[in-house]
């Protein structure tokens, strides 16, 4: 499934998707229309529906507007997990799940997805557990570091590591299920139980 199964406004997934995989970033209407590769009135007409809908807040700086995403909006973090697994890395594992390998569980974390800077040298931001084919998973790993310019950290456990580790109230995998995620593959409730 692909946001666009969702949202029939070609532009508009385009534009929460740039919105949403950089949460904190302000853009200007020219810099819209050069991210999203469409025409000026078509941004325009969406930036305004958008902002209509409580979703973008607007500001002037001198001659100019800019926009942002409220981070207040009822929906904000709804969508946020919506455009994490229907893009970038998130869309790469779900589609490529079987080429992969058998993967019982995959999830970003939320802090990743809002591009907030890890607390500590031990934050994880992808976990996966299972049987993982590591160069096809490093691939994309790789890919995505380009496209959002920042290292990610990831960790792969079999199932049997990751059950005995959660057994022994391993500190790591503890701070893993306590934080925010986004599952990609697997029930979330099966994993931090």
């Amino acid at each position: 499934m692909l946001l666009e199964d969702l949202i029939i406004s070609r532009v508009r997934v385009k534009m929460l998707s740039l919105f949403l995989n950089n949460p904190s970033t302000i853009y200007h209407v020219r810099e819209v229309v050069r991210q999203v590769g469409e025409e000026i009135n078509a941004v325009r007409r969406e930036l305004a529906h958008l902002e209509k809908g409580g979703m973008l807040a607007k500001e002037q700086r001198a001659n100019r507007l800019f926009y942002r995403f409220r981070k207040e909006y009822p929906l904000y973090f709804e969508l946020m997990e919506l455009v994490g697994k229907t893009t970038g890395l998130g869309w790469d594992i779900v589609k490529n799940k079987v080429k992969l390998g058998k993967i019982k569980y995959a999830m970003l974390s939320g802090r990743y997805l809002r591009g907030l800077p890890h607390k500590s040298s031990s934050d994880v931001d992808l976990l996966i557990v299972g049987s993982v084919v590591l160069p096809e998973l490093s691939n994309m790993v790789k890919g995505e570091e380009v496209r959002r310019e920042r290292e990610l950290n990831y960790t792969v456990m079999t199932e049997e590591e990751f059950a005995f580790r959660k057994r022994r109230r391993d500190p790591f995998v503890l701070e893993i299920l306590a934080g925010s995620r986004v599952m990609l593959v697997g029930d979330e409730e099966e994993l931090v139980s």
